[in-house]
């Protein structure tokens, strides 16, 4: 085996493991979470993704409204048969910072609005810890519809559905995108690194910054004042820096 094979296979355990601990499985010994990942780090990422270089830039601005109505009662993947509601997105149509979640969970089903749940909760602890407000960003998914049991969204669905983020962050059009979690990071970036390695830097998405961070249901797991939560943190610290905006002072409790 050569050594690119083995920091390939070892990136992508270290993703699967992390993946499957922000999905709220138990049990996986530590020793396996501190796998090594061999293959380096980079700051930006400067090249397009392979698969976001087949999607094509609108010509002319699109309203968020009438990206919506084409979607319509979307049933070109699977997820359609399943969902109660389609969820799109919600906030300001101008903002300078868009969060992007994986999909919606049960919360998010029923009421057609993402990040309402118990995630949600934190996503607006984290938003008023910025000192912005809900209605000053937006905040919407890669799929729209909710996954069986919430499992992570599969290949086939997100490569249908993720032509109208692309659409959606180009109406945005905003300064600054977080991916929230490990699948966001995953599709938006085309990437297999864990998103403990690929979170407190920048990366490079259609022109657009891009921060990966961790999911506001694995910070729910690891309590409000764990390590993870101060590292989600750090990397608003970030944007916010990017953004030229105020960084509140956050004095973390003993």
């Amino acid at each position: 085996m050569t050594h690119s094979t083995q920091s390939h296979l070892s990136a992508s355990l270290t993703a699967y493991l992390e993946d499957l601990q922000e999905s709220g499985v138990d049990g996986i010994p530590a020793e396996l979470m501190t796998a090594p990942v061999m293959a380096p780090a980079t700051t930006v990422t400067t090249a397009k993704p392979a698969a976001a270089q087949q999607l094509s830039t609108p010509e002319k601005h699109e309203s968020l409204e009438a990206i919506r109505k084409e979607l319509g009662a979307c049933q070109r993947c699977k997820l359609g048969a399943t969902r109660k509601n389609l969820v799109f997105g919600v906030g300001n149509p101008n903002a300078r910072l868009v969060f992007v979640g994986e999909g919606p969970g049960a919360d998010e089903d029923t009421q057609g609005e993402p990040f309402v749940g118990d995630a949600g909760k934190i996503l607006n602890r984290i938003i008023a810890a910025m000192e912005l407000k809900r209605e000053d960003v937006y905040i919407c998914n890669v799929v729209k519809c909710r996954p069986p049991q919430n499992r992570p969204p599969e290949s086939d669905e997100v490569s249908t559905c993720i032509p109208f983020l692309l659409r959606q962050l180009h109406s945005v059009r905003p300064e600054v995108i977080v991916a929230l979690g490990t699948s966001a990071a995953h599709a938006l970036l085309q990437s297999k690194v864990a998103i403990s390695k690929m979170r407190g830097k920048f990366h490079d998405f259609h022109g657009m910054p891009l921060m990966p961070t961790y999911h506001p249901s694995y910070l729910l797991r690891t309590g409000g004042n764990s390590d993870s939560f101060w590292s989600v943190w750090d990397d608003m610290i970030q944007v916010l820096q990017l953004l030229k905006l105020p960084v509140p002072e956050k004095s973390r409790k003993k």
